[in-house]
């Protein structure tokens, strides 16, 4: 999975309104691990993000669960 042209846009990635690449929660969880940068989607609850960021993240995607 290192190579960007064999991931599916809209499926893997897409591109955020800073034309970032951001991976889905799907590419996450085939990639099977949390990698400790804090990705929008990650479905590991940032288990290897550092404190007081891994708080503040968590907090984030409660709020975000909670308007959907």
């Amino acid at each position: 999975m290192d190579n960007i042209d064999t991931f599916i846009e809209g499926i893997d990635f897409y591109f955020n309104e800073f034309n970032f690449i951001v991976f889905t929660e799907k590419y996450h969880l085939q990639r099977g691990f949390c990698c400790g940068n804090g990705c929008r989607h990650c479905p590991y609850l940032f288990e290897k993000v550092t404190e007081p960021l891994r708080t503040k993240l968590i907090e984030r995607k409660n709020n975000d669960w909670k308007e959907k």
